[in-house]
């Protein structure tokens, strides 16, 4: 009877270590199509809010502290 049981453990850790169940855990989740361009568009207006912003801190250090050379 015990050798009857190590039998079946044996082919349920065969069945949990196939390849599918494996890379299962690397696959990505599929956006909505909506959320993606929704995604891309917030990137952009970020993108160039904190440009105009390091702009801005750029001038400000020169025009205020000067540059010293």
């Amino acid at each position: 009877m015990g050798r009857l049981w190590s039998l079946k453990k044996v082919s349920l850790v065969r069945k949990e270590l196939s390849p599918w169940r494996l890379f299962s855990a690397f696959r990505f989740k599929r956006l909505d199509f909506q959320m993606a361009i929704m995604d891309g568009v917030v990137f952009r207006i970020l993108s160039v809010v904190e440009g105009i912003v390091l702009v801005f801190t750029l001038c400000f250090f020169y025009l205020c502290c000067g540059c010293h050379f």
